[in-house]
């Protein structure tokens, strides 16, 4: 059995296809296109043509790239990015349109559900009581429970990407007051998630997210004898002060050149080591294990262990228009 998603999120689109391996996907393919959707977006969000026209031809590309590979009809869904859009439905319509795919948006607290089941396979029972991050560019994603659901999960607008743009100069070094109103806003958001998270109670915390596993290679780096090395696979929250401090010191162009920041997060490197510091210090939690797995397995998992197409299926399938669609905008950027 070969199943294949589209994960359209803040900054790239990705196509995982993967088989059964008994009761795990087996990747056999995967490819991404970078569009960028977030930084692109309006000052209220929304998306303009050129931004939705590349979109469209990314999806149209995945969706032929899938066929290609014994997957004719692929799960695609969409994040952040296309989910808080003013002109979502136009963007939907649009994609459609185009491609004849329907662009199914994940609820953020859907997002937290699937990470968390992803992360509860490849952790196993061992872990205990569990408690999942997920650092996405739109949105934090937070999820606790003992079994292979959650028993609480929430969303929260603190990506590492919105946070850069709303809050920090990505050109210059960044203003002490700015990290300081960035370290705020995140207590603030957090307040009420950190009380229920420590009334849980978890034994084991796990990271998930390309920015987790960016921000480990920088610790484990030992830059300027930045705290003890990580554990192989672990992220403590010694390690990331260390790391908000060196970020912190330097533009973007300058976090591009330290080991584990990539030249295309750079940008956003120090904003989500504010957000995994606090939100670790707010949920008292001293290491992180770092999974592999976030919300495209959580969508792979559900449906090979069949739970139904229609649990996958975030919103219902956009219905054909009685009329066109309005125009939508032009560029914003």
């Amino acid at each position: 059995m070969r199943l294949g998603v589209v994960d359209v999120g803040s900054n790239t689109v990705r196509l995982v296809i993967a088989e059964r391996g008994g009761e795990r996907p087996l990747p056999v393919y995967s490819s991404k296109r970078r569009l960028r959707l977030a930084e692109r977006a309006a000052a209220d969000g929304r998306l303009g043509r050129d931004a939705v026209d590349d979109l469209a031809k990314a999806v149209g590309k995945a969706k032929q790239e899938a066929a290609d590979r014994g997957v004719s009809e692929p799960f695609v869904f969409a994040t952040a990015a296309v989910r808080e859009a003013p002109n979502r439905q136009q963007v939907l319509a649009e994609v459609h349109a185009r491609t004849g795919v329907h662009l199914h948006v994940m609820p953020g607290v859907r997002e937290a559900e699937l990470a968390f089941t992803a992360a509860r396979h490849w952790m196993g029972w061992r872990a205990g009581p569990m408690v999942l991050l997920d650092i996405g560019g739109g949105s934090l994603e937070i999820a606790v429970g003992r079994g292979r659901m959650p028993d609480y999960a929430v969303s929260l607008p603190l990506g590492a990407g919105r946070l850069t743009r709303e809050h920090l100069n990505q050109d210059v070094l960044p203003d002490p007051a700015a990290l300081r109103l960035v370290r705020r806003r995140i207590r603030h958001e957090l307040r009420d998630v950190a009380a229920r998270i420590q009334w849980e109670g978890p034994r084991t915390a796990v990271a998930t997210s390309r920015t987790f596993h960016q921000l480990a290679r920088l610790c484990a780096a030992g830059l300027d004898n930045m705290a003890p090395k990580n554990a192989p696979g672990r992220l403590t929250r010694r390690g990331l002060k260390a790391a908000v401090g060196t970020l912190a010191g330097l533009t973007a162009p300058e976090r591009a050149q330290l080991p584990g920041i990539s030249p295309a997060r750079a940008h956003q490197s120090l904003a989500g080591a504010l957000i995994a510091h606090t939100t670790m210090r707010l949920l008292h939690l001293d290491q992180a294990v770092l999974c592999p797995w976030a919300v495209r397995e959580g969508v792979l998992l559900t449906a090979l262990n069949g739970n139904g197409s229609t649990q996958l299926r975030p919103t219902a399938p956009l219905p054909q228009p009685a009329a066109e669609p309005a125009a939508l905008p032009a560029s914003v950027g």
